[in-house]
């Protein structure tokens, strides 16, 4: 176990967690875009920011930065403080739309930016670029169907030449995890369009119902739970009916199991 203080409360982790997983666990919130336990560091978003007084004095960001024996943090440094409230005034200029942001923001008593509006034709933008959505294709999903791309002002999130992505098997996790709404996706019909991507894949049909819910389980999930594809073929609405008739089914079982046995 690591020892170390956070504004002056002790705090024991374990090796290997971060500075974040730290002061969480002190009891401290602070605001993070690109963080997920699920998934790998990246330190995007900049909103965590931290200032370690003991031993050495660096500003760094809590959710990549290893906890270490003997550092004593201080998350309302002003240094801290203040790199939190610039990085949110650049995504409020980013994105001066988004409801996330805005309420982040006026959580920190920030409520406009230095840095202008974006132009008109980015007025509507939502992409904090926080790289949650490729991470969570690469890493979790194993399909890296999406990425960045460009640089500078011109870096975005697309598929390779912005044209249909065979990688993507239209899971949805990308929209799932964004935490400003910026994916799109509709289902129409039997198929699953995937407007942000410009990818449209085809929904599978519930055997029971006959409607078009989720694209066609992946042989990678089949081979992780082989016993379930008869689960997984279904519908929700159709997974809770099977459910709950094999629940009916074991308690009639049971009682009657035990009905035997007493008059036995």
């Amino acid at each position: 176990m690591v020892e170390l203080t956070v504004n002056g409360c002790p705090v024991r982790m374990p090796v290997g967690a971060t500075l974040l997983e730290a002061v969480q666990a002190a009891g401290v919130e602070l605001p993070t875009l690109c963080y997920h336990p699920g998934l790998s560091p990246y330190g995007a978003c900049r909103l965590c920011m931290v200032m370690i007084t003991r031993p050495r004095r660096a500003l760094v960001a809590s959710c990549t930065y290893p906890v270490e024996d003997g550092l004593a943090v201080e998350t309302e440094a002003p240094e801290a403080v203040t790199a939190r409230r610039l990085a949110l005034e650049s995504l409020l200029s980013r994105c001066p739309q988004s409801d996330v942001i805005r309420e982040m923001a006026a959580n920190e008593g920030v409520t406009t930016s230095r840095f202008g509006a974006p132009p008109p034709e980015r007025a509507d933008e939502l992409c904090v670029l926080c790289g949650l959505c490729v991470r969570v294709c690469r890493e979790a999903i194993g399909a890296a169907a999406i990425s960045f791309i460009g640089r500078g002002m011109e870096r975005r999130v697309g598929t390779p030449f912005d044209v249909q992505s065979d990688a993507c098997i239209g899971c949805g996790a990308c929209a799932e995890i964004c935490p400003t709404g910026a994916i799109q996706i509709e289902d129409r019909g039997n198929k699953r369009i995937l407007h942000t991507w410009n990818t449209t894949v085809e929904l599978h049909a519930c055997p029971e119902c006959g409607c078009f819910f989720a694209p066609e389980p992946t042989s990678f999930l089949m081979d992780m739970l082989p016993e379930a594809e008869e689960v997984w073929a279904l519908c929700p609405a159709c997974r809770r009916r099977l459910a709950a008739q094999r629940w009916v089914e074991q308690g009639r079982l049971l009682f009657e199991t035990r009905s035997n046995y007493e008059c036995e």
